[in-house]
């Protein structure tokens, strides 16, 4: 299979819409990560996807709809607190989930009975929606526990041969996964961190919870479970008080021939003193922007990536650390 990166336009979007309703996937851009979208009513298309990224087949997806698409066709009920999230940050990086009513496929929800709805505020994948016309389920367009893809030639590396197209948006701005809140309660609560806080949430509604998985527990959304957003190189991961020890790993290895480049945002970089680096930046927006962007780069150049957290880690910080915690699991 030939897999092109193509600009979103009215060609590549009526070849997405046919390709979507043969049953296929397409990679799109949203403002946080790409996705690999497919028709989510169709149980053969949403399998697919799992096969095409190797993805655990107890991991749910998302459902991504327009701006205009009527939720209340595929959810039960959306609490009133849900409305006024929606109304303050809809479309934008925040995943609500509802009570399904069955509608899409089952292997959607991996057999939950609700369903994770999200509204993307990127221009092209709102394009990409309304053409389509469907209610699309996409993980993020990688293989499976690699670096989430922010940019098409990221989708590309990961997915040549295995999809027919790539929808070129540009960089995604965001950097990191949509937050997803579970709004099946009498308050919502965060089952996955990201740009869309909790505090962002709790000043809206008045109240947010945040949901920490057990042993053995079945996942309730994307991103709870396993090990993901990983480099394919080694990784190490420090805490901000850990910053000299981790220094001295970095100079321990490269000294033992082994390439280390210290991953860190820039206020770390200012104090370690050290020149192979991979900087993230300055503001909680701007290291969650190039979280990915600098993972990816660093396993083009690096034997192991040090990671150095951050000293801040509360609000978009705690998403950011979620993932780079991931990314260093098990290593």
């Amino acid at each position: 299979m030939d897999t092109q990166i193509l600009p979103v336009d009215g060609r590549s979007l009526e070849l997405s819409k046919k390709i979507i309703c043969e049953g296929g996937a397409v990679a799109f851009p949203t403002e946080t990560v790409y996705g690999l979208g497919a028709n989510a009513l169709d149980t053969a298309a949403v399998e697919n996807i799992f096969k095409i990224k190797g993805r655990p087949s107890d991991n749910p997806l998302i459902v991504h709809v327009h701006s205009g698409f009527d939720i209340s066709a595929l959810v039960d009920y959306v609490p009133d607190y849900a409305k006024r999230l929606a109304e303050k940050f809809l479309p934008g990086p925040l995943t609500m989930v509802y009570k399904s009513k069955g509608k899409v496929s089952a292997a959607v929800s991996c057999g939950l009975e609700t369903l994770a709805v999200r509204v993307p505020s990127h221009d092209s994948a709102q394009k990409f929606l309304k053409y389509v016309g469907l209610p699309i389920a996409a993980p993020s367009a990688n293989i499976s526990k690699h670096v989430s893809p922010v940019t098409a030639e990221h989708v590309f590396a990961d997915l040549n041969g295995r999809i027919s197209v790539i929808l070129d948006g540009g960089k995604c701005s965001g950097g990191i996964e949509s937050t997803v809140l579970d709004c099946t309660g009498d308050i919502p609560v965060v089952l996955r961190s990201g740009l869309i806080t909790r505090r962002m949430i709790a000043e809206t509604v008045g109240d947010c919870g945040e949901y920490v998985m057990k042993e053995g527990e079945k996942a309730r959304s994307p991103g709870m479970k396993y090990k993901h957003y990983s480099p394919d190189c080694d990784t190490l991961l420090f805490s901000f008080e850990e910053r000299e020890e981790a220094v001295a790993k970095y100079r321990a290895l490269n000294g033992q021939g082994n390439n280390a480049y210290i991953l860190c945002d820039d206020e770390t970089f200012r104090l370690i003193g050290v020149e192979k680096v991979l900087n993230l930046g300055e503001s909680a927006e701007e290291i969650a922007s190039n979280l990915y962007l600098k993972l990816r780069e660093g396993e083009k150049i690096a034997q192991t990536i040090i990671a150095i957290a951050p000293r801040e880690q509360s609000g978009i910080m705690a998403g950011v650390m979620n993932r780079l915690a991931k990314a260093c699991k098990g290593q």
